[in-house]
């Protein structure tokens, strides 16, 4: 179920992102619902790979660097789903920011309470 409710909290933060960030289209619910789960999928594995190889990076720029990664990552995702579009890399690096603050306030807002308390 917790799975579930990420994917759709991850879902309404692009369709957030879309609206506000000039060049971040998403077409439908449909499309946002199948770009999350390859931004998800194409994040947990090329993504852990990239952040993993590019630490020294990472830490020169104080974390900064992992912003970048994920704007490729989105780049890639809109790649691979028709009818999400990132159009150029301030799009990418715009929606990358917006995305993680959008995305980890919804989040927060449906913390399971039960793990809370256990």
């Amino acid at each position: 179920m917790r799975l579930l409710i990420r994917w759709l909290v991850n879902t309404v933060s692009l369709l957030i992102v879309a609206h506000f960030v000039p060049g971040f289209r998403v077409a439908d619910f449909v499309t946002a619902l199948i770009a999350a789960l390859v931004f998800g999928l194409v994040n947990a594995t090329l993504g852990t790979v990239l952040k993993i190889l590019t630490f020294p990076l990472t830490i020169l720029t104080l974390g900064l660097f992992l912003i970048v990664i994920n704007a490729l990552m989105l780049k890639l995702a809109a790649y691979l789903v028709p009818g999400f579009v990132v159009a150029d890399w301030t799009a990418a690096l715009l929606g990358a920011i917006l995305l993680a603050i959008i995305s980890g306030f919804l989040h927060w807002l449906t913390h399971d309470k039960k793990k809370a308390d256990a």
